[in-house]
C-alpha cells in the first residue's frame, strides 16, 4: 500500500536521487545535498514547533510503499512566502496607448515586478518517480496536502499558492530566461536555477528591472511560453484546477511558468472534506475513491483507498487503518476523488 507520511532524516538519500532526475526547472528541489538536508531540517522542526499563526514553517512530505518503504515521490507546503525576503513575481498587466487624432489604439501587455502575493501559503516540491506513476497516485500525492491543511487551519494563510514550472526545452533552455533574463546576467539559466534552488530567489530578483517590461520588445517565443507550464507539468496543474486554483495573471520571473491561486476555505477537497468515526472491519462493496487520513500532526498519514463513507462513520479494512495508525472509534479525515 502506498502512503504519505512527513519526511524523516532517514530519507536523505532517496529525495536527493529524486532531485537529480527531476530535471530543469525545479527550483524547489536542487540537486544538492546539504541544501535537501537544510530542507529536511527545516520540515522536521516546522512539524515539532507549537503554531498559533502560519510563519517560517516548511512542511514536506513522501510518497512510501507500505511494505520496502521504499520512496516515491515528494511534496511540501510552505506556512507563508516572502515574511524574511522579498517574494517576487512579474504581474502581467495592460498598458493602452491611444490617440484620436492618429487613429490609433494599442492594448500592450506589460511585465510589473510585484511582491503580491507576500504572505500566502505556498504548494511546492512535487515530484513522482516515474516507477510510481499509476492511477491514482499523482492524486493522493498532490491533494494529500489539503486533508493536512484543513486538519491543521491554524498553521496556513488564508489563500494558497503554486508556481508551477515554466517551459524548458531537453537541455534546460528556457525561452523567457533567454528573452528578458538573460539581458541582465552573464549566466546561464542553469546557474540561475541553482542559485534560486539554494534559497536565493530575491538576490536575483532584486537585480531585474523594477520599471514595467513591454512583452512586445520581448523576443516571440518568450513572448509565447509567458503563463504556459513544462509539458510534464500539465498533469499536476490540472489536479490544482479540479481543486479550484486559477491564474491570475502571475508569472515566474525565471522561467515565465503561471502562478495559480485559491483561497484556503474555498480549495475542493478542502471544503469537502469530513470527519467520521472509524469502524474497522471489510467495508460493504467496493466503494468509490478517497483520500483518507489521519488528524494527527507529526504522525500524519494520508492514503487512497475505495469507501463508503456512511453519513457519520466509515469503515476501514484493518490493513487501511494501520497504516493510517487509527483505531476504532478514531476520527478519520475523508474526501471524494
Amino acid at each position: 500500500m502506498r502512503y504519505i507520511r512527513p519526511i524523516e532524516a532517514d530519507d536523505l538519500d532517496a529525495l536527493l536521487q529524486m532531485a537529480r532526475t527531476a530535471g530543469a526547472g525545479f527550483t524547489s528541489l536542487p540537486p544538492d545535498r546539504d541544501t535537501l538536508r537544510a530542507k529536511v531540517e527545516r520540515s522536521l522542526a516546522s512539524f515539532a514547533e507549537d503554531v498559533r499563526e502560519p510563519g517560517h514553517q516548511r512542511y514536506m512530505f513522501v510518497l512510501a510503499e507500505s511494505q520496502s518503504e521504499e520512496i516515491g515521490g515528494c511534496c511540501a507546503v510552505e506556512a507563508a512566502c516572502g515574511l524574511d525576503e522579498p517574494f517576487y513575481n512579474y504581474h502581467v498587466g495592460l498598458t493602452v496607448h491611444a490617440s484620436r487624432t492618429l487613429d490609433v489604439y494599442t492594448r500592450v501587455p506589460t511585465l510589473y515586478l510585484s511582491n503580491d502575493l507576500t504572505g500566502t501559503s505556498v504548494l511546492c516540491s512535487l515530484y513522482l518517480a516515474p516507477t510510481f506513476r499509476e492511477s491514482g497516485i499523482g492524486h493522493l500525492l498532490s491533494k494529500s496536502r489539503f486533508l493536512f491543511i484543513a486538519g491543521q487551519r491554524p498553521r496556513f494563510a488564508d489563500k494558497i499558492i503554486a508556481e508551477m514550472r515554466g517551459v524548458s526545452d531537453e537541455t534546460g533552455r528556457s525561452p523567457f530566461w533567454e528573452g528578458l533574463g538573460r539581458h541582465f546576467f552573464s549566466i546561464e539559466y542553469e546557474r540561475a536555477e541553482h542559485i534560486v534552488g539554494q534559497g536565493n530567489k530575491a538576490c536575483i530578483a532584486e537585480l531585474m528591472p523594477t520599471h514595467p517590461i513591454y512583452t512586445t520588445l520581448l523576443p516571440p517565443e518568450a513572448q509565447q511560453v509567458m503563463g504556459r507550464v513544462h509539458e510534464q507539468t500539465a498533469p499536476a496543474l490540472k489536479l490544482l484546477e479540479q481543486e479550484g486554483f486559477r491564474y491570475q495573471r502571475y508569472i515566474d520571473i525565471f522561467d515565465g511558468g503561471p502562478t495559480v491561486e485559491a483561497p484556503t476555505a474555498q480549495v475542493r477537497s478542502i471544503r469537502r472534506s469530513r470527519l467520521l468515526r472509524v469502524r474497522i472491519g471489510e467495508p460493504a462493496g467496493r466503494g468509490l475513491p478517497h483520500l483518507v487520513s489521519n488528524q494527527s500532526l507529526g504522525g500524519f498519514r494520508c492514503v487512497l483507498a475505495p469507501l463508503t463513507p456512511q453519513q457519520d462513520s466509515v469503515s476501514l479494512t484493518p490493513e487501511l487503518a494501520t497504516t493510517l495508525g487509527l483505531a476504532e472509534g478514531d476520527n478519520a479525515r475523508v474526501v471524494a476523488l
